[in-house]
Order: structure tokens, then sequence, then C-alpha cells
């Protein structure tokens, strides 16, 4: 049997991986859905360097599960899996991306989103108080994260989410193919994903090349609306 370590993405918490948790329990599999700090309904304050320490409790995950880990990222999820395999590459046997930035060194996620203006949730970006982080209005989200969920669902996720750090989505990705290189990957696309568009998905695809594709046909949030589609693809993995 796995550990399966789910990672979410921007804005959210490890609230987002609720209905996906138990699927794969049933199957004897382990699972973790933390919040990182600072997010979700975590207290923690962060500093400069939020993908880092990211990176760091991740790790410090992967370090402590029992093997064989599988490290999922969702979206900005991405990132923070690739740079927690830098740290321990032995420790994870197989990185997946579910619908998730899969970047190059030195890439950051904003550098990477400004090149498809169209597509994304730019427009739902919102300034906070702080000037170190960034928001989202929650009824404009609905149809970029949302739109294959019930309007349920979709709402109901959305009071969810909390202030994202800008440094997470600006800070250039710091790994290299003598470690994080080695650690096979796997890429779940999703057809109808209006954050991350199926075209963004495959370019970094082609760029990154992985062992395996899956594809869904979902939205940027198979873990809301279509949990079961989702966790199919996982167990094949296990």
């Amino acid at each position: 049997m796995a550990t399966f370590i789910l990672i979410h993405g921007a804005w959210h918490g490890g609230w987002c991986w609720d209905r996906l948790v138990p699927l794969l329990r049933a199957q004897g599999h382990e699972v973790l859905a933390p919040d990182l700090p600072g997010m979700g309904n975590d207290p923690r304050g962060l500093g400069a360097d939020p993908l880092g320490e990211w990176a760091d409790f991740t790790a410090e995950l992967v370090a402590a599960a029992q093997a064989p880990v599988i490290l999922v990222g969702h979206s900005r999820g991405g990132l923070v899996i690739s740079e927690a395999a830098e740290r321990v590459p032995d420790g994870v046997a197989m990185l997946v991306y579910l619908t998730a930035f899969l970047l190059a060194p030195g890439q950051s996620l904003a550098e990477v989103a400004e090149r498809y203006p169209e597509v994304g949730p730019a427009r739902a970006i919102r300034p906070t108080e702080d000037p170190g982080r960034l928001d989202v209005d929650r009824e404009e989200v609905l149809p970029i994260f949302y739109n294959r969920c019930s309007d349920e669902d979709a709402r109901a996720a959305a009071r969810r989410l909390v202030a994202e750090p800008l440094a997470a989505l600006t800070t250039p990705l710091r790994i290299s193919e003598a470690r994080f290189g080695r650690v096979p990957r796997t890429y779940i696309e999703a057809t109808d994903d209006r954050a991350i568009s199926l075209r963004m998905q495959r370019e970094m695809q082609a760029a990154l090349p992985c062992q395996a594709v899956i594809t869904l046909d979902a939205d940027h949030s198979p873990f809301v609306s279509d949990p079961s589609a989702l966790a199919r693809a996982l167990l094949q993995l296990a």
C-alpha cells in the first residue's frame, strides 16, 4: 500500500481533498491532506519565502511517511511538490501533477501565467490590507475554479478560500535535474479547466515530459466535482 500526500493549491486548504481522502483510504492507503503553513485553518505566519517553507514542511512529511510515497500537487501545489522532491528525492516514489504547474528550474508561476492572460483567475484577484497577500472575489472564481461543480458545492468551497502569499506566485522554482529530475512524475490533466487551460497543461508537459499522462473530463477542481474519477486515476498509480 502507498502513502498519498495531497498538497493543495493557491487560496485553498487541506479541506479541498475531503471527498477524495476516504475513497483512497477505503482501498487501504495512508492519506495525508494537510493545510500548508499559513493556509486553510493553519494560523502560522509566513516569512519572505513561503514556497520554501511549504517545501520544507512537505519534505518533512515525506521523510516521516511510510513508503512508497505518492506526492500529489494541485495547481500551485505543483511548485511545492517539485521543491519538496528536490529536498528528498529518494523519499518520493512518484510526483503527481493534478492540473498543476509543472515548471522548469528558474520559472515562476506568475511568469508562466502571464503568457496566457485569457485564462486563469487574474480577473478575480483582489488586493488585501496585507500587501504581501492576494485574495480572490468569491463570485468571480466560481466559473474559474468550480465550473463543473454544483452551485452549492462551488459556493461552499469559495467561502473557505483564504488569501495567498504573493511571493509564492513570484518566486522562481529552485530544482535540479540531478535531484528533482530523477523522481518519476505523472500528469493528470483536466480537459475543462478554466484556471489552467488544457493548452497550458500540455505545453508544460511537452517542456518537462512525464512518464505517464492521465486525462480527466473535469474542471480545475475534480476533488469536488468528480472525486470518484480522481480516485480511480490515483489508484492506478498505486
